[in-house]
């Protein structure tokens, strides 16, 4: 073990003692593979899954294992009309499971997350039965001001290049504060506690995963 995994060993086991007295569950994974496996042993078969959009799903290979698996799949790019997609977070809302990652967290075990739509966030706060949240320990911050810095200045900047958003950030890779209609940046969420015992589960994974 290299001294940077056990330094991931060593604060992670702290984390999960900060997210437990927040309420939710946390588990340290040192790679993707068995961070997937930790996933899929957390869902039941014939569970119905949805995720929200993460770079982090699609580099673990949680995202393929799900749609080849005994689930049913709530895939939300799947609508062809604003009325399917209606249907589809109608759906998403009332799932046993959902996927997402987060943008930063803290050292106390705090969740830090910016969104555009609210269509991630909505429903880590409420709807699905379970949320799982996987994150790179890249994504470990000091404290929620950081983790503020971290989502505004660092992740927006990188998935609004991914987008091909036409926003401040994308050009010049920091947060402009900006208000244009292509802006991430509409909703800022802390989440402090699980209101549900053991709702929300982090998986913990000693990679540099997603932005």
């Amino acid at each position: 073990m290299t001294p940077k995994q056990q330094y991931y060993e060593n604060i992670a086991a702290t984390l999960i003692k900060n997210l437990a007295r927040r309420q939710m569950e946390g588990f340290y994974c040192r790679d993707k593979e068995s961070a997937v496996r930790q996933a899929l042993a957390l869902m039941s078969p014939g569970a119905s899954v949805a995720w929200g959009g993460s770079m982090t799903l699609l580099e673990t290979g949680l995202m393929d294992a799900v749609k080849a698996g005994p689930y049913e799949v709530i895939d939300r790019d799947s609508a062809k009309t604003p009325e399917e997609q209606r249907a589809l977070y109608g759906r998403v809302c009332c799932a046993d499971f959902f996927l997402m990652s987060t943008n930063a967290i803290t050292l106390d075990g705090e969740l830090v997350n910016v969104d555009g739509r609210a269509n991630r966030v909505a429903f880590l706060c409420f709807g699905p039965q379970e949320v799982i949240v996987l994150a790179g320990m890249n994504k470990l911050v000091a404290d929620v001001p950081a983790g503020f810095d971290r989502a505004q200045n660092m992740a927006a900047p990188a998935n609004t290049v991914r987008l091909n958003s036409k926003t401040p950030c994308a050009l010049t890779g920091r947060c402009g504060d900006c208000y244009t209609p292509e802006s991430i940046c509409s909703q800022m969420l802390i989440t402090r506690r699980s209101g549900v015992p053991g709702r929300i589960k982090v998986i913990l994974i000693g990679e540099e995963l997603g932005y």
